[in-house]
C-alpha cells in the first residue's frame, strides 16, 4: 500500500533522480546496467530514464566486472542507519529495524479488524504461519477477546 501523503515526496524524489541522470548523460555517464540479452538487443537502453533508479546512490562508482562507470541504487543499508538514528533520537530503547515497520503494519491491520488473508498478503508472507506471528496483538487494545469470566 503507497500512503496518499507519501506521494508528493516520491514524486519529487523522481525529479530528483531525473535531475541527476541528466547531469550524469551530460558528464557522460547515466549507464544503467542491463543484462547481456537486453544489452545487445536494445543498445541504447541503458541511458533511457525508465532503465534508471529512483533513488540513486549519491556518487559515481566503478563496475569491477566491466570497468563502466555510472552510478548504482543508494544502498539499504544508509535507510537502516537512518532508521535507527531515528529511533535513537525519539529514545526508543528496542531495537528498530526496517523489517519492525513490516511486523507494525500488520499489527495494525489486526488491529483494524481486516480479515486474514489481507493480513497474510500485504506484507508479503507466503505461509500463513509467518501471518499469524502477529496474532497475540489480540489480546490487547479497545478491540480485544475478553474472557466470559471477565
Amino acid at each position: 500500500m503507497l500512503p496518499e501523503s507519501a506521494i508528493p515526496a516520491l514524486q519529487d524524489q523522481v525529479t530528483h533522480g531525473r535531475a541527476l541522470h541528466a547531469q550524469d548523460l551530460a558528464q557522460g555517464y547515466g549507464c544503467a546496467y542491463l543484462p547481456d540479452a537486453l544489452e545487445r538487443k536494445y543498445p541504447n537502453a541503458s541511458t533511457e530514464w525508465s532503465w534508471q533508479v529512483v533513488f540513486p546512490a549519491s556518487r559515481l562508482s566503478t563496475d569491477p566486472r566491466t570497468g563502466t562507470v555510472h552510478r548504482h541504487h543508494t544502498h539499504e543499508s544508509g535507510l537502516q542507519k537512518a532508521v535507527r538514528k531515528a529511533a535513537l533520537k525519539a529514545s526508543i530503547d528496542k531495537r528498530i529495524t526496517c523489517h519492525t515497520f513490516r511486523h507494525c503494519s500488520a499489527t495494525h491491520l489486526l488491529e483494524a479488524g481486516s480479515e486474514f488473508r489481507t493480513r497474510q498478503e500485504l506484507p508479503g508472507h507466503r505461509d500463513t504461519g509467518t501471518a499469524m506471528i502477529c496474532a497475540p496483538v489480540l489480546n490487547k487494545g479497545p478491540l480485544a477477546v475478553r474472557s466470559a469470566l471477565d
